[in-house]
């Protein structure tokens, strides 16, 4: 599997977070950046990384809390240091991806709707339309304010309010002046654990949306 190294990246402004990282072994395609969820930058995280690195990427993932709140304003800080290391390895901006899984999934389309990248990625991103704190927003209240590109992928038990709460988010990104598009898997459970099949699509999709509009 492809190595991950950690850079405590600091900016000559004071800025800085603590970064974990992978490499492609052959020419940078651009850069993706991975929101991690509430527990941090796990060992799945890091294989998430190392995953895209194969593809291609540059995959860098901030520890956006460090140590203290996870909420919209600790996203964008650590996100915009984050692609300013990116920037200092000369990934432009139309080349940088955002991803995340579950609350890591609601960061990346906070992110989307805030900062103009070249694509975003959710997975399960909760807080579809009660926020998940009060830090941060209601993602039927900011979807239709989307500035990148995005991606939501989203599995489900066959809960009907949940599936009711998912075509709303459709509803709301659809709205948005750039390219959005919301893909539900009946059964595939919030996190895609009970459909390997399904896990496996959605991988390819994220890949696609990053391959067509990363270039």
């Amino acid at each position: 599997m492809t190595q991950t190294f950690t850079d405590d990246y600091q900016r000559a402004d004071g800025r800085g977070v603590q970064l974990t990282f992978a490499e492609p072994d052959r020419a940078v395609r651009g850069g993706v950046v991975v929101l991690h969820e509430a527990e941090g930058v796990t060992a799945e995280v890091q294989e998430l990384l190392a995953a895209l690195a194969s593809d291609g990427w540059l995959a860098v993932a901030p520890d956006i809390a460090g140590g203290g709140s996870f909420d919209g304003r600790s996203v964008l800080a650590a996100t915009d240091v984050t692609l300013a290391w990116l920037a200092d390895r000369e990934v432009r901006a139309d080349l940088i991806g955002v991803m995340g899984f579950d609350l890591g999934g609601t960061a990346a389309l906070v992110v989307a709707a805030r900062r103009k990248l070249g694509a975003a990625v959710s997975v399960g991103g909760r807080g579809v339309v009660e926020p998940v704190s009060d830090a941060l927003p209601a993602l039927v209240d900011i979807a239709g304010e989307l500035s990148s590109p995005w991606l939501g992928l989203y599995g489900d038990d066959g809960d009907e309010a949940a599936e009711a709460e998912i075509e709303r988010l459709r509803e709301a990104a659809a709205s948005a002046p750039v390219a959005a598009n919301v893909i539900r898997y009946p059964g595939a459970s919030h996190r895609f654990d009970a459909d390997p099949a399904a896990a496996a699509e959605a991988w390819q999709r994220t890949l696609d949306w990053f391959g067509a509009y990363l270039r």
